[in-house]
C-alpha cells in the first residue's frame, strides 16, 4: 500500500507538471494543443521518474542506464496511451478543453504505468 501511495503522489506531481507546462505553452500561444503535450509529458515523466526511483520503488538492482531505458520504455507506451486518449477526445469533441482531455488521458494510462514500473522496471527478475 505504501508503494501505491507514493506512486499516486509521483503521479500527482507529474500531473501538475504536465498541466503546468501545457498551460504555459497554450496560454502564451507557443504551440497548439497537440504539439504542446509532447514537452509537457516529457517534463512530467522526468519528475515522476525521480520521485518513483527515490521514494516509491527505490533503485532497482539494475544499472541506472538499464533502469532508465526500461522506465523510458514503459513511459513511452504509457505516453502513447495517454496521448491517444487526449488527442482522440480533442478530435471527436472539438469543444472540449485540452485540460479536461489531459485528465482523461492521464487517468487512462495510470494502471498500465504502475504495473509496468513496479514489475518491469523496479521489480525483481532477470534482465532481458
Amino acid at each position: 500500500m505504501k508503494k501505491l501511495s507514493f506512486f499516486l503522489f509521483a503521479g500527482a506531481v507529474g500531473f501538475v507538471v504536465d498541466m503546468g507546462v501545457l498551460w504555459l505553452l497554450l496560454e502564451f500561444k507557443m504551440l497548439d494543443p497537440f504539439t504542446a503535450r509532447a514537452p509537457a509529458i516529457g517534463a512530467a515523466l522526468v519528475c515522476s521518474y525521480i520521485i518513483n526511483r527515490t521514494f516509491t520503488f527505490g533503485a532497482s538492482h539494475r544499472k541506472v542506464a538499464v533502469e532508465g531505458v526500461r522506465y523510458g520504455g514503459v513511459g513511452l507506451v504509457s505516453t502513447l496511451i495517454n496521448y491517444s486518449v487526449y488527442s482522440g477526445l480533442l478530435l471527436v469533441l472539438p469543444g472540449i478543453s485540452p485540460y479536461l482531455a489531459l485528465i482523461f488521458g492521464s487517468g487512462s494510462a495510470t494502471t498500465f504505468a504502475y504495473l509496468g514500473y513496479s514489475r518491469f522496471v523496479f521489480g525483481p527478475g532477470r534482465d532481458l
